[in-house]
């Protein structure tokens, strides 16, 4: 993928990058693989706000994805690449030998008219699909499951990956993007090869506006706000914080503070992400 700039003619396109988009081959998406979405505004079934800084936006519709990958020992053939307003990732749509379509995420390597398959005898190349226990150490894997049959939740944003690092038992040790080093069960499905699109991190909106087509609202300081909608709000002018470490909106600590609760698939993680 290339990414393509644009002549300063206002301040918002003197920096402003954009996909070049050279790997779509089709514009319109597979109508029978599309679901209509109602924006939330990220308020809940009271209408009450649970997540902040979301409205607005171009409207788009869902494209049904394959993170299942159950289609074993049937061969497909991809039929074209396409966009995804809804991840950063682009997917190939996929004509099975039985007559069904289905997208799933397009690796780097794959093309239009390629043959991919799913199962124990497919072959190693970037989008077959099996599970991990015949996969040899060292290969570059994506769109991984952490429950076997449960769909894959794992490595599926733009230009990710993650590696196999060994076999221990019924399980298989492997490195996130993120440096976590996790162990996942051998019978869980992943797709062999990088997910595409590298460069979408490498992107620059150039302006607020593009952030708002996004469905981006704004997000304002909190030292900007009154005391009553924020802790570190109020004060004659720039004042500071005023209390021991930055608070949230609703006055937890901010830096350093762990919230994360723990699950039952913290056994799993043998090493942390982190520096």
């Amino acid at each position: 993928m290339a990414l393509k700039s644009y002549n300063p003619t206002s301040p918002g396109r003197r920096n402003m990058t954009g996909a070049s988009f050279e790997e779509i081959t089709k514009s319109k998406p597979e109508k029978s693989l599309l679901l209509s979405v109602k924006k939330s505004g990220g308020r809940n079934n009271q209408g009450k706000l649970t997540v902040r800084h979301r409205g607005g936006g171009m409207k788009h519709r869902i494209r049904i994805v394959d993170f299942k990958r159950d289609k074993i020992g049937v061969p497909g053939r991809v039929a074209a690449i396409e966009y995804d307003p809804g991840r950063s990732a682009y997917l190939a749509l996929i004509f099975y030998a039985d007559g069904e379509k289905r997208y799933i995420l397009s690796p780097i390597g794959l093309g239009v008219n390629d043959v991919i398959n799913t199962g124990e005898g497919a072959e190693f190349k970037p989008g077959n699909a099996m599970s991990l226990r015949f996969m040899p150490g060292g290969t570059m894997i994506h769109n991984i499951e952490l429950v076997a049959g449960g769909g894959a939740k794992m490595v599926r944003s733009a230009g990710a990956a993650a590696q196999l690092m060994a076999k221990e038992g019924d399980y298989t040790l492997l490195r996130l993007p993120s440096g976590e080093m996790r162990r996942v069960s051998s019978d869980c499905m992943a797709t062999i090869g990088q997910v595409g699109n590298v460069d979408h991190q490498n992107i620059k909106l150039g302006k607020a506006g593009r952030k708002r087509l996004m469905g981006w609202r704004p997000t304002v300081r909190g030292s900007a706000m009154t005391p009553r909608d924020h802790p570190h709000g109020g004060g004659e002018g720039r004042s500071p914080i005023g209390m021991p470490g930055p608070k949230t909106p609703w006055g937890k600590p901010a830096l350093g503070y762990k919230t994360r609760k723990s699950k039952s698939s913290d056994k799993m993680i043998v090493k942390r992400r982190g520096k």
